[in-house]
């Protein structure tokens, strides 16, 4: 099945709710359903994801699907009012929860990236999606990651977080994969859009956001697992204050490419 290489703690969820806020703009300026539209969201996590949705498209009907009855229990604390909007549902996307062509809609959200099966995963949510609905999906590439100042120890932190991910099973590169595992799933009409964060001097605040609320914390969650397979404690600490030392004076740069994709059900 594949497993969530970050963990369930407190500092995720925190992370996951700026990962959210920050990437807003770069990632959902045209995510848009219908009003009215039955609308699936698998692997919604703590509902960040779920919140840009009810605010983005207003008036559809969403069903939020999580294999981890925790994760759901934070996403309806964290929505509150705004909860009894959504339909909630524990389930494996894999074993196909709901019946044919039960939703107009479908919307994933670095969810595959942490599945073995992710072909298989999108064949079962385009049986769940009407003919003529269509698909939406977003994942990162940790393969495009790039920064500047670029230290030895820093990219070797970055490529433990790709080996923790890959020994559960997952694949951190998976948005280049997009294209070929929708088509490949059934899908016709795929499109995939690059979007890619750069974030320099000139955007402090993006900057800021980036590494030290999404990329460091992301990195922080492995690092038991790090160190369980070898990674020295001096040499992980060093690597990521160089990747904090991205943000600590005017030279410094990062960026990092998502890929979104949109097909639709023949």
């Amino acid at each position: 099945m594949g497993g969530y290489v970050h963990g369930y703690s407190t500092r995720e969820a925190e992370r996951l709710s700026d990962q959210a806020a920050i990437l807003r703009p770069l990632l959902h300026h045209d995510t848009a359903f219908p009003p009215g539209s039955r609308v699936l969201e698998a692997g919604c996590g703590t509902g960040g994801q779920t919140a840009v949705l009810l605010d983005g498209t207003p008036g559809i009907r969403p069903t939020c699907m999580d294999i981890d009855a925790g994760q759901l229990d934070r996403a309806r604390a964290r929505l509150g009012k705004r909860a009894v909007e959504v339909t909630w549902r524990q389930g494996d996307l894999l074993a196909g929860p709901f019946p044919d062509a039960s939703f107009d809609h479908a919307f994933v959200c670095f969810l595959l990236e942490h599945l073995a099966q992710p072909g298989p995963a999108l064949a079962a949510l385009r049986r769940m999606v009407r003919p003529g609905g269509t698909v939406m999906v977003v994942e990162g590439d940790h393969g495009s990651c790039r920064f500047h100042p670029e230290t030895p120890e820093a990219l070797a932190a970055w490529d433990e977080l790709v080996a923790a991910q890959r020994r559960l099973g997952g694949d951190p590169m998976i948005g280049r994969r997009l294209y070929g595992l929708l088509a490949g799933a059934g899908f016709a009409d795929v499109r995939v859009s690059p979007r890619m964060v750069y974030a320099d001097a000139g955007n402090p605040a993006l900057r800021e956001g980036f590494v030290r609320r999404i990329i460091v914390p992301m990195l922080e969650g492995v690092r038991a697992q790090a160190l369980d397979h070898g990674f020295g404690p001096e040499a992980w600490e060093r690597g990521i204050a160089d990747l904090l030392a991205t943000d600590a004076d005017g030279q410094g740069a990062f960026c990092y490419t998502f890929f979104k994709a949109t097909a639709r059900v023949p």
